[in-house]
């Protein structure tokens, strides 16, 4: 498969959209919010610009990831900032060809080569951990409520860069404070689509 992956241009950024809309429409909830996250993230001081990359077949668009930078916190104020990916999306006709993994390594060794330590994410523990993400509690870190399971984990780029390190996991706001009025105009300048109860959410992650 001839995929090329390249940085995102603000050129693609409604194509983007579009496609992250695609990929998780229904998936974890009825319709999707991951776009709208998507398209206020970018504008944030947490969003890195360098590891927004997409992956495209002849010339189209088929996969998508952005990083967002976070802070571990310490008992006693200690900083520790790491990176988390996501959304990473992949129109779902191009799912299960490897793009979605293409995308994960380049960008994570990427992320290396720029002095980024370490990275924590939110996802399908079976899936991420080929990648070698292990549990954050490993390292001793929670979420920002101190919580811990198996969809939240954690991998160093640089080894030994978690060790010592504990504490919770702070992320910008845009993950998790959305406004699902925003959200409802911010849509419906999309293609109509159901919105419906899936096996994928009664599964949970």
């Amino acid at each position: 498969m001839g995929i090329e992956l390249r940085l995102e241009e603000e050129k693609d950024h409604r194509i983007v959209e579009e496609l992250t809309r695609e990929a998780f429409w229904n998936v974890y909830k009825p319709g999707c919010d991951e776009h709208f996250v998507l398209h206020h993230l970018r504008s944030l001081p947490c969003f890195v610009r360098e590891l927004d990359f997409v992956a495209e077949l002849n010339g189209m668009i088929v996969g998508n990831i952005v990083y967002s930078k976070g802070t571990v916190l310490s008992d006693v104020g200690r900083e520790q900032e790491v990176l988390s990916f996501g959304p990473v999306g992949v129109l779902p006709a191009y799912q299960g060809q490897g793009i979605g993994s293409r995308l994960i390594k380049h960008t994570m060794e990427l992320a290396k080569h720029l002095d980024y330590k370490a990275v924590v994410i939110f996802g399908n523990s079976a899936y991420y951990q080929r990648f070698g993400f292990e549990a954050a509690q490993k390292f001793a870190i929670s979420t920002a409520q101190g919580k811990n399971f198996d969809a939240f984990m954690a991998k160093e780029l640089v080894a030994d860069s978690l060790q010592g390190i504990s504490g919770r996991l702070y992320m910008d706001e845009v993950f998790f404070n959305i406004d699902q009025e925003q959200l409802e105009r911010y849509d419906s300048a999309f293609p109509a689509r159901e919105k419906k109860v899936t096996i994928t959410q009664l599964k949970g992650d």
